[in-house]
């Protein structure tokens, strides 16, 4: 095969786009060879965020833009994905065995901030990641019961705690640690000391994300997250009522104030589908997510529907990804978190770890 062909090659997969980055593949930078053999060729594709349920229908385009290449008798097309460790706030570096750090938060309380963290983290498991959860939330930790984790925490070497394991992710909380029904009557610097302790005294391993479950608001644990916590991009929940955008606003522009980058918007509670008659229902309001992420000029990442079932199933210790895995809800999920590691994937990379430090004595 000529070299011609080379660039018909590479001609034909620029008409495919990468949906979730919204570019083609060329110029996403995600052909990373072209093995040309006689009249065939092999072609690796390598996305930069994990999404291995999008692998086939990506495969299937690229296979119909090479069935216009003239000359070509077949090609084999890898498809695979890497997920690089993303720049953090100025002053700080990637922690060590953690890729990347994405916050969920929420301006308010009862939006199912909560829900959504778990069922992102663990729908980034079922797209091929290597995944951990945080529960940042120390005065209402819900990870746990959400988790179906009731062990406690074990330290091999006395200083350090081993994150605990389920539905193939590690997990770390203060509701680890303490029983259930226990209050947590601590002041502020307790909690972010707290904090810190939970993600910096917990061996995490080689996680490509690690999502922390942020308590509602913008105070003294978001504050201690933003300046002192190596974070590369935050989600924010809401819903369409507007109290709840009020306030998620807020959470926002928090966000953009300490240079975090916000990474999109997840609509909760957007619709409600009585499950007797069918009929349709915006009981929250209707488009407020929407029109957010576009006061803001960031992305509406998914719209989740008010449903029973996503709330029983969380409480059951089997959140709906895990529970009802090709229910319409988890694909949903599963969507958003291809979303959410697309616009991750186009943030700056981070490459302090390929420089070493030089320093310069006098002798």
């Amino acid at each position: 095969m000529s070299e011609l062909s080379r660039l018909q090659i590479e001609t034909a997969l620029k008409t495919v786009q990468d949906k979730y980055i919204e570019k083609d593949l060329v110029a996403a930078g995600e052909v990373k060879d072209i093995e040309i053999e006689g009249a065939r060729a092999r072609i690796m594709i390598e996305l930069g965020y994990a999404a291995s349920g999008y692998f086939d229908e990506l495969r299937s385009e690229i296979d119909k833009a090479l069935a216009t290449v003239r000359g070509l008798d077949g090609a084999e097309v890898d498809i695979s994905s890497r997920v690089a460790s993303h720049a953090v706030q100025k002053s700080l570096k990637p922690m060590p065995g953690i890729k990347n750090i994405i916050a969920v938060a929420s301006g308010k309380g009862g939006v199912g901030k909560s829900t959504t963290a778990v069922n992102l983290a663990l729908a980034l498991v079922a797209e091929g990641a290597k995944v951990g959860v945080l529960d940042a939330d120390i005065y209402g930790p819900s990870q746990p019961r959400m988790l179906g984790i009731k062990d406690k925490p074990e330290s091999k070497d006395g200083k350090t705690m081993e994150p605990l394991r389920n539905f193939g992710m590690q997990a770390m909380s203060i509701g680890f640690l303490i029983e259930e029904d226990t209050p947590m009557i601590w002041r502020g610097p307790m909690v972010t000391q707290a904090l810190e302790q939970l993600l910096r005294e917990t061996n995490w391993q080689d996680l490509d994300y690690l999502i922390v479950d942020l308590p509602p608001g913008t105070g003294d644990v978001q504050l201690t997250l933003s300046q002192k916590i190596p974070v590369s991009g935050a989600v924010i929940v809401t819903t369409p009522q507007d109290i709840a955008l009020l306030d998620a606003r807020k959470g926002l522009k928090m966000f953009e104030k300490v240079d975090v980058p916000v990474l999109g918007i997840v609509e909760n509670m957007s619709i409600h589908i009585c499950s007797n008659c069918g009929h349709e229902e915006f009981i929250f309001g209707q488009g407020g997510g929407a029109q957010m992420a576009e006061d803001f000029n960031v992305d509406l990442l998914g719209a989740l529907p008010l449903d029973i079932s996503i709330r029983e199933q969380a409480d059951g210790g089997e959140p709906t990804v895990v529970r009802d895995p090709d229910s319409r809800i988890a694909q949903i999920y599963r969507d958003i978190a291809r979303r959410t590691g697309a616009k991750l994937a186009e943030q700056s990379k981070d490459y302090s770890g390929r420089f070493p430090n030089i320093v310069i004595k006098n002798t």
